[in-house]
């Protein structure tokens, strides 16, 4: 069995695990691996909000706009397309694409072509909401849990490889100590979001700071390929339990830390649904994230259906992956989004330029 921290990123600990040295989990689990060539990813969540259904193939196409500027050498590495109806019943367009290079993703930032969009007066005026929270963790800064080894969705379509059976799992504080960075740093946040450009409350550009470890977590589900017993399983037994919470952190998650829960459906290009669904959450701290995983009946009762469940899974693809990242590798930026989307809820209006 292996540690999910690979070799090369492993260091003296300073920082105490929460279970004995011949802890033996329940099930097998993997998580995702790289060689040591890669230091840092780009994880962006690039967005289109409308709150017309007869805005939908305007949406549709800024979301195709948006794909199109990946064909270039400086493109993403992977990528795929969501859809969710937010609770104050906009539709929200997702490209959530990952490089495994900042320096391209950075060229394909500044690109004429993706600058000249985003920067256009024509985003201020088009009837459309757009928005962009990147985030760009080292590889210390990030873990990922799967309950398969093939065609490892999100992150793991960067790092390229999986690991053998690991054994940071199955217990609370499992997922703390699946980062390298846990060895010997508590992953602790600083401050709070600002907003240091515009005005959420008027719409236009706005642009929120975050600060040092924020966590991002992305937790998803796939049943393209389940039959009929196991997509009962998920559709009749799993879903509701995970609806439940994921809408009490949509609705409520500023009482416990959650800066931005959305629970999407992944699309096509036509935006037509598919069979995979996963939840991108935002958090203060890994810390935060921790305590509502461990006490909020909400997520009790969906770890508890897992558990129960996880030994007889066969087609039904379930995994996350969790990140933290400095607050100088963050980026939050709004044009015309209501003043409830992702950061912008939480973030303090102050005095700013």
């Amino acid at each position: 069995m292996e540690s999910a921290i690979d070799t090369h990123l492993t260091c003296p600990r300073t920082l105490s695990r929460r279970v004995p040295d011949d802890y033996q989990p329940p099930f097998p689990m993997w998580v995702a691996r790289a060689d040591a060539s890669l230091q840092q990813v780009v994880m962006a969540y690039l967005g289109v909000q409308y709150d017309d259904e007869a805005r939908r193939g305007d949406a549709l196409a800024a979301l195709r706009t948006i794909v199109g500027t990946f064909d270039a050498a400086d493109g993403p590495v992977h990528h795929d397309l969501t859809h969710h109806v937010d609770n104050r019943d906009h539709h929200n367009l997702m490209v959530v694409a990952y490089w495994a290079d900042p320096a391209a993703y950075g060229r394909w930032l500044r690109s004429d072509e993706v600058a000249g969009w985003w920067e256009s007066d024509e985003r201020l005026h088009d009837g459309l909401g757009h928005f962009r929270e990147v985030v760009a963790p080292r590889v210390d800064q990030f873990e990922t849990l799967y309950a398969f080894q093939e065609q490892l969705p999100g992150v793991g379509a960067v790092m390229g490889g999986i690991s053998g059976d690991i054994n940071e799992h199955g217990y609370w504080g499992s997922m703390r100590e699946r980062f390298p960075i846990s060895q010997t740093d508590w992953m602790q946040p600083n401050g709070a979001l600002s907003v240091v450009e515009g005005d959420p409350a008027k719409g236009g550009r706005v642009v929120v700071r975050g600060h040092d470890n924020i966590a991002l977590i992305r937790s998803g589900q796939e049943w393209i390929e389940a039959g009929e017993e196991e997509r009962s399983l998920y559709l009749d037994e799993i879903l509701p339990t995970l609806e439940a919470g994921m809408d009490f952190l949509r609705d409520n998650g500023e009482a416990v830390g959650c800066y931005s829960n959305r629970f999407v459906r992944s699309i096509d290009l036509d935006g037509n649904e598919l069979d995979e669904s996963y939840n991108i959450g935002h958090w203060s701290s890994l810390d935060k994230l921790e305590r509502w995983a461990e006490s909020h009946p909400t997520h009790l009762r969906i770890f508890t259906t897992f558990f129960r469940v996880a030994e007889g899974l066969d087609k039904l693809r379930l995994y996350h992956e969790v990140s933290v990242s400095s607050g100088s590798e963050q980026l939050f930026e709004y044009v015309n989004c209501h003043p409830g989307t992702g950061m912008l809820r939480d973030a303090r209006v102050g005095s700013h330029a």
